[in-house]
């Protein structure tokens, strides 16, 4: 009896051990990763599935995720600038095999706990390396953004993200493109803004309240004073401090994060202080892109990014109809004159 009880332990901890991931690296400690917080929905497209919570009701749309767990999710908007994070760790993990500096992805979402299931196959399927999740059942995840060290935070809500924004956190309404582009699997690219996303809206209540030769007078009267911070300037700090960990063993040109500063300031007559500005806060962009007004949806069509944070729905639709991943910082006073933001249903659960 003892012998065969023996076997078939055995056999049980051989099954379990099977199902374990093989080569997980570890977690980093939430105090030391710089953590991204991602919606379900902004991580995977889910159309059928909230069709179904908003025609049928919660529990259809519970039972169709029970029912369908085994079924992989399609990606969304953020995935591949999440698998553009985990290609960076990867890097870091090779140079600096004890180092915690890395990126933190954490799922949070105002899901059923039941349906955690069947994102966590989503995310074996994809190999993805997501080990904390915040699943609310319905409330909102927001409150639990500073419990887990949250550094950015993306989204399909743009409510959320509005809250998100008003408690201090970096946060994004994410778009998935008009079209397919392929992006770098290498090289992590993020473009931003300048005002209102890495810098204060300063300068853009200028314009609307005064006009754009007042502007001018401003910035120049203004150049060798820096601007106030942004919602996201604590992200490009926080991505320049990884891009260093590069360049200390002499791999700046082979360093596989890449930032660009997108903005509509005109260089002469602007631009200075913006440079100024990021060089007062020891931070810089690999590359500034200056387009007095032009549109920025063919320039980003060449950089490719993963992704692209405006404070203006209007640039971030031109970005979205060249291909590229926008995300909207709802943030300053360009929103006061917004018309064209897209209205998501504020019923889903995502």
């Amino acid at each position: 009896m003892s012998s065969k009880g023996s076997s078939g332990g055995d056999e049980a901890k051989a099954f379990y051990e099977a199902l374990a991931p093989k080569h997980r690296p570890k977690s980093p400690k939430p105090q030391n990763a710089i953590t991204i917080a991602v919606s379900s929905l902004a991580l995977f497209r889910m159309e059928e599935e909230q069709k179904i919570y908003r025609e049928q009701g919660l529990e259809e749309y519970v039972k169709y995720q029970l029912e369908h767990e085994n079924e992989p999710l399609k990606p969304g908007a953020a995935f591949p600038f999440v698998k553009a994070l985990e290609a960076v760790n990867k890097h870091l993990r090779e140079i600096y095999p004890d180092s915690e500096d890395l990126f933190d992805i954490v799922l949070v979402t105002n899901n059923h706990a039941q349906v955690g299931v069947r994102l966590i196959n989503t995310i074996n399927h994809y190999n993805l390396f997501i080990e904390r999740f915040c699943m609310t059942g319905g409330n909102s995840p927001i409150g639990y953004l500073k419990a887990y060290h949250t550094n950015l935070y993306l989204s399909s809500d743009s409510q959320k993200v509005q809250e998100a924004i008003q408690e201090g956190i970096a946060a994004a309404t994410v778009f998935s493109p008009s079209k397919e582009v392929q992006v770098c699997e290498q090289q992590l690219r993020v473009a931003f803004d300048g005002d209102a996303v890495l810098f204060s809206d300063e300068s853009e209540q200028i314009v609307k309240a005064h006009g754009l030769d007042k502007f001018f007078e401003h910035e120049k009267t203004y150049e060798n004073k820096p601007l106030a911070q942004g919602p996201l300037k604590g992200f490009l700090e926080a991505l320049g401090k990884l891009q260093k960990k590069f360049y200390c063993k002499g791999l700046r040109m082979e360093c596989p994060i890449r930032t660009y500063l997108v903005t509509a300031r005109s260089a002469a007559s602007s631009g200075a202080r913006a440079l100024k500005t990021l060089r007062s806060w020891g931070l810089e962009t690999d590359e500034a892109l200056f387009l007095a007004g032009a549109p920025k949806g063919p320039l980003l069509e060449k950089i490719r990014p993963h992704i692209f944070f405006d404070d203006q729905m209007f640039h971030v639709e031109g970005a979205k109809e060249m291909g590229t991943v926008a995300a909207h910082v709802p943030y300053g006073v360009a929103q006061k004159y917004m018309r064209t933001a897209e209205k998501k249903s504020s019923k889903s659960l995502e």
